[in-house]
């Protein structure tokens, strides 16, 4: 009987365990925003983005905020280019990915990914990294396949003799985040 009733509670017990962290989550702190820029056929995009260059920030993504600037977003290095799936597990809001190769040009544009979906969203096609922006700002930006990416990560920044990056200039605010913060 004692065994019967230790079952019992375990059964009831272990679901709060297991999503005991689910509820209450630890949200790490990114760097400070750095600028990036898109050619794009109808001209320059310069966008404001945390760089996502840990497991630990590339796990966290974008998960749990609630808003993401028009002009901001997050840059995801995966050192070394592969096929890229990503998902939207926690993610609140929805967001484009623009798949990116390792010498910054668009690969492939995953449009208005659906928040909190376990659904995989493939690259389509080997890729380096991925721009997460808010949900359809790539087509209201004119962001499409083939466009160049320009970020020291691809090592095409646009550089001015001071060491400064040139003409890049945003008004982006760090996004802001759900619990925790």
């Amino acid at each position: 009987m004692k065994t019967l009733i230790a079952a019992l509670v375990a059964l009831i017990l272990i679901p709060f365990v297991a999503f005991a962290d689910e509820a209450k989550p630890v949200l790490i702190a990114y760097d400070l925003m750095e600028r990036l820029r898109i050619e794009t056929q109808s001209g320059p995009v310069d966008l404001m983005i945390e760089f996502a260059n840990t497991d630990e920030k590339r796990t966290q993504g974008l998960m749990f905020r609630t808003e993401l600037a028009d002009d901001a977003g997050m840059l995801f290095d995966f050192e070394g280019v592969r096929q890229i799936n990503m998902w939207m597990k926690n993610t609140l809001i929805p967001l484009d990915m623009v798949f990116i190769d390792a010498d910054g040009k668009v690969i492939s544009i995953a449009r208005n990914a659906r928040p909190k979906s376990l659904r995989r969203i493939p690259s389509g096609g080997p890729a380096a990294s991925v721009l997460e922006i808010a949900g359809g700002r790539a087509r209201a930006l004119g962001i499409a396949r083939g466009d160049l990416v320009r970020h020291a990560m691809f090592g095409n920044a646009i550089i001015t003799g001071d060491g400064a990056e040139k003409g890049l200039q945003t008004s982006a605010e760090a996004p802001k985040s759900a619990p925790g913060n």
